[in-house]
């Protein structure tokens, strides 16, 4: 396999916000992210809690990134700053404004809300003599106007530029690292683990090493026929990525629309919870899918259910499956209605839950939504209006305005969860 010639002239920047959450309480607070021990986490939840980001100051003593907060070796004093999505989302949408200054917004994606991806190609001769000047006038304009460092990967495609991001700019003087076709073979087709390579999670790790693949030049050896067999077409992109080969560009990743939809919802609980409070949760959760379904216009015609036990009695397994609605609908009776009977017959009655997950899959929109001769118009009508009528409330007075009953039930936390962005504080 060899990419085209088009591909050859391409150069693309991945550019990462470096311990992005840590950064921005660092730079609001006027201190050093490499000389200063911060973590970001909620102090008012258990020492289980999961830090968010933790200072480049905190890893080089040996802390590890989204480490539990009782895992940090109580010999370190260090500062604890309250989450607040919210600003994160603020200084990410500062930053991205930065990048916009240097490329147009259709050679620019933002991947998360501390990564983006950028097609320099076109910039290159009018920002300096190559792509390693632009990223450093980039970056610099990034911890000049927002206190927040960044690193760069450069490379002909959108693949490389990352893995040169992930692999080689942590260990450049600079902090931007690059790869092209040659030194991707010499430095990255023999790295272990092949989890540290984008894309390649640990089942994929493991369903390679049980055919003897523990990298990238592995994959390459191996018979491309076994590997369709064991990946079907995601065998596709994993010899391209061996290869180091991406034709998908940033305008493919912009214009992407899926073949199919479906909305998710999931929470993991703050303490162990008994069946019947788990099911007030899961039914808090339906109500506010439905409204999702209504809110963007959409129906579903299946619904899918995950529950996750607590420690020892993850041994148990997990509580979930999935079923069809037999038709295409938003109606939050019969949509919570299927769920909470998928609860009520898969999971156990006496083991302690942590993590409720739920999903509405075959989703369509409404004006295409195929009727049946059981539908019940006049209801369904009734209740989009008054669905209707929650959501301009919420969204002239707040999302606290208007709550299902199941919301005061002392197991309910969804008035908790209204005022926070991603499961965590605002």
């Amino acid at each position: 396999m060899a990419p085209d010639a088009h591909a050859l002239e391409k150069t693309y920047l991945a550019i990462d916000l470096k311990s992005f959450y840590a950064s921005v309480e660092c730079a609001d607070r006027g201190l050093d992210p490499f000389a200063t021990d911060l973590v970001v986490a909620d102090p008012t939840r258990s020492p289980n809690t999961i830090c968010l980001a933790i200072t480049p100051a905190l890893k080089a003593k040996g802390v590890r990134n989204r480490c539990r907060v009782r895992e940090i070796p109580q010999g370190i004093p260090y500062i604890t700053a309250m989450p607040r999505m919210y600003r994160y989302m603020e200084v990410s949408a500062q930053v991205y404004a930065i990048y916009l200054r240097y490329v147009s917004s259709q050679d620019a994606w933002p991947y998360s809300v501390d990564e983006a991806f950028l097609d320099v190609t076109p910039y290159q001769a009018l920002y300096g003599p190559n792509a390693r000047a632009l990223a450093k006038r980039i970056i610099a304009t990034v911890r000049e106007e927002t206190g927040v460092s960044a690193t760069a990967g450069i490379g002909p495609n959108m693949f490389l530029c990352k893995v040169a991001l992930d692999l080689m700019a942590k260990h450049a003087a600079d902090g931007i690292g690059q790869l092209d076709e040659k030194t991707f073979r010499r430095d990255v087709w023999f790295h272990h683990p092949i989890t540290d390579i984008w894309g390649i999670g640990p089942g994929i790790a493991r369903r390679l090493a049980r055919a003897g693949v523990y990298d990238l030049a592995g994959i390459c050896a191996t018979d491309p026929t076994w590997l369709r067999g064991e990946f079907g077409r995601n065998a596709e992109w994993l010899i391209d990525h061996a290869w180091g080969l991406e034709p998908c560009t940033i305008a493919d990743a912009r214009g992407y629309v899926p073949m199919a939809r479906s909305l998710s919802n999931g929470q993991v609980l703050m303490r162990d919870y008994g069946f019947g409070e788990a099911r007030v949760v899961l039914r808090e959760m339906a109500w506010q899918s439905c409204l999702d379904l209504r809110q963007q216009a959409l129906a579903c015609d299946t619904v899918g259910l995950y529950v996750g036990y607590s420690g020892q009695a993850e041994l148990f397994g997990h509580g979930g499956g999935q079923r069809g609605l037999g038709h295409q609908t938003a109606g939050e009776r019969e949509v919570t209605d299927a769920l909470l009977a998928l609860y009520d017959q898969t999971v156990a009655r006496n083991v302690p839950i942590r993590r409720v997950c739920l999903w509405l899959g075959g989703v369509v929109p409404v004006a295409i939504a195929a009727p049946t001769l059981f539908d019940n118009p006049v209801a369904d009508a009734r209740e989009a209006r008054l669905a209707g009528a929650v959501m301009r409330a919420r969204r002239r007075f707040g999302p606290n305005t208007v709550l299902s009953g199941t919301s005061l039930l002392p197991a309910a936390n969804a008035r908790e969860r209204n005022l926070q962005i991603g499961g965590h504080r605002a």
